[in-house]
């Protein structure tokens, strides 16, 4: 049922479906999560972008709502971040290395975090360039320019997690834009 409070949001899983580890299912996935509520369910690739539309305003209590279900139904603990579409609209759009000279866009990647990290943390590592690569940190976000492929990048979750203390997943910019071209396919 439509409710007119309901927003659309995406949720961005990390570590499932990647060299054969904690293998979850979308099809099962998105019957289990909507049996806890979340509407209008839409997956996309295997590796855990789903957008859905849920009355529930909190990206936090998405999140756990989300991480609970999945360790419930499934057994697994996946750390999960949910953004609005407006969220993840405006770092798309913010992006600095896009209209760079000689940046492809293939090799563009940006990595959410949970939360802001704090000054004393950031100041040890931004703005970073390792080689031809390029990290730069705008609030909840880092845009990544990896021209060798993000398979070979230090500037890996774990990296930022370690680093900044805080949940971190990426994901390219074709994936990016395909989530926000498809939330637009959700009636509002």
């Amino acid at each position: 049922m439509k409710n007119a409070g309901d927003k659309i949001w995406i949720a961005l899983l990390r570590g499932i479906n990647v060299s054969g580890s904690n293998l979850l299912k979308m099809d099962e996935l998105k019957k289990s999560l909507s049996n806890a509520g979340l509407q209008s369910l839409i997956s996309y690739i295997q590796s855990g972008n789903l957008i859905f539309k849920s009355g529930i305003h909190s990206g936090e209590e998405l999140e756990n709502l989300i991480q609970v279900t999945i360790l419930n139904d499934f057994g697994l603990n996946v750390p999960v971040l949910v953004k609005s579409v407006i969220q993840l609209e405006d770092a798309v759009n913010q992006n600095p290395l896009i209209n760079e000279s000689g940046h492809d866009i293939d090799f563009l990647h940006l990595t959410l975090l949970s939360e802001s990290p704090g000054p004393d943390l950031t100041s040890k590592i931004f703005p970073v360039n390792h080689s031809s690569e390029k990290a730069l940190l705008s609030g909840d976000r880092i845009y990544l320019y990896c021209p060798e492929g993000y398979g070979r990048t230090k500037f890996t979750n774990t990296f930022f997690e370690k680093k900044l203390k805080v949940k971190a997943t990426t994901r390219n910019w074709k994936t990016l834009t395909r989530l926000l071209e498809l939330s637009q396919t959700i009636n509002q």
